[in-house]
C-alpha cells in the first residue's frame, strides 16, 4: 500500500491597520485611535482563490497582529460583510508555500467617508 504525504504547511502573517473616518472630519485632522479591543471587531477570513470558499476566521491580537497556518495553495485575505457594517478593505490575494510564512497586511477603513452621507 502506497503512502500519500501532504505538503508541509506553510504560514501566513500579517497586521491589521484600522481607519476611522468621520463625515465631519477635515483631512488634517488626526485619525481616531485603535483600541486592543477594536480588533475584534474586525474579523478576517481565507478564502480559497478560486471557489472563495472560506477556509479560515481569524482575529486579530490586542497590537493587530495576526498568524494562521495553511496548506500550500492561492488564497485571498478578506474582511467580510463590509457593506452591512458600513467598512472598506481591499481583498489582498496571496501564495503560502510549505515550510515558509508570507506576510499580507490589510487596512479596514471605518465610517462615513466624503461623498457619503
Amino acid at each position: 500500500m502506497a503512502q500519500v504525504q501532504a505538503a508541509p504547511q506553510g504560514f501566513v502573517e500579517g497586521h491589521v491597520k484600522i481607519v476611522f473616518r468621520t463625515a465631519a472630519a477635515p483631512d488634517d485632522m488626526p485619525e481616531r485611535e485603535v483600541v486592543p479591543e477594536s480588533y475584534t471587531a474586525y474579523p478576517l477570513v481565507i478564502l480559497t482563490k478560486e471557489g472563495r470558499k472560506e477556509v479560515a476566521r481569524l482575529t486579530a491580537d490586542a497590537k493587530g497582529n495576526y498568524h494562521a497556518a495553511l496548506p500550500p495553495g492561492d488564497y485571498v485575505l478578506d474582511v467580510p460583510d463590509q457593506v452591512a457594517r458600513h467598512i472598506r478593505a481591499t481583498s489582498r490575494p496571496f501564495t503560502v508555500v510549505s515550510n515558509q510564512t508570507v506576510r499580507v497586511d490589510i487596512t479596514v477603513f471605518s465610517g462615513v467617508y466624503k461623498g457619503q452621507a
